[in-house]
């Protein structure tokens, strides 16, 4: 099999998302798009899943919230009670409406530092490792498609005569 790949640049993301769905109308298949931004709607068009990072946000909110707690409660109550300005200190629910605000700056924190953390490894960016982006102007003010010859039924001249009457500005094989 061949690894030759076709890369389309575009000028417009618009031009580039109707491009896309041209082609795949046509029975081409994307494999990657690169841009500086996202751009809406492009996901379903070259059949990319529906991501579950919002359930790891969830996941990493709730165990930062449990986390915070569980810090809270062990601090307040059972390390160093202190009766501050007749508060009682007995149990973690009667001090619940004073840990609202660490609860929800501890859920914010772990989610966030969670979603970074997943994010870099799911998309493999490792520390020492540079990003596979071929073209460096897709991440200044160009769009490009990427399509694998060995993954579409189509040739290499159909698929780059399709990118050129679809506005794309420069076609390249590799």
């Amino acid at each position: 099999m061949s690894k030759k790949i076709i890369y389309g640049l575009f000028d417009d993301e618009e031009v580039l998302l109707k491009s896309a769905k041209d082609m795949v109308s046509k029975g081409v298949r994307i494999k990657d798009v690169f841009s500086p931004f996202p751009i809406h709607g492009i996901d379903p068009v070259i059949g990319v899943p529906r991501t579950r990072l919002a359930i790891m946000s969830f996941i990493y909110g709730a165990i930062g919230l449990s986390l915070a707690w569980l810090m809270m409660g062990y601090m307040i109550i059972y390390d160093w009670p202190m009766d501050i300005g007749g508060k009682p200190s007995q149990y973690f629910f009667m001090n619940l409406p004073s840990f609202i605000p660490i609860s929800f700056e501890m859920t914010v924190f772990c989610a966030a530092h969670g979603m970074a953390l997943t994010y870099l490894i799911v998309n493999r960016l490792y520390p020492g490792q540079t990003p596979k982006n071929p073209d460096p102007r897709t991440t200044d003010d160009k769009f490009m498609v990427q399509i694998n010859i060995s993954e579409n039924k189509k040739s290499a001249e159909e698929i780059k005569s399709m990118l050129s009457s679809t506005g794309a500005i420069e076609i390249t094989e590799k």
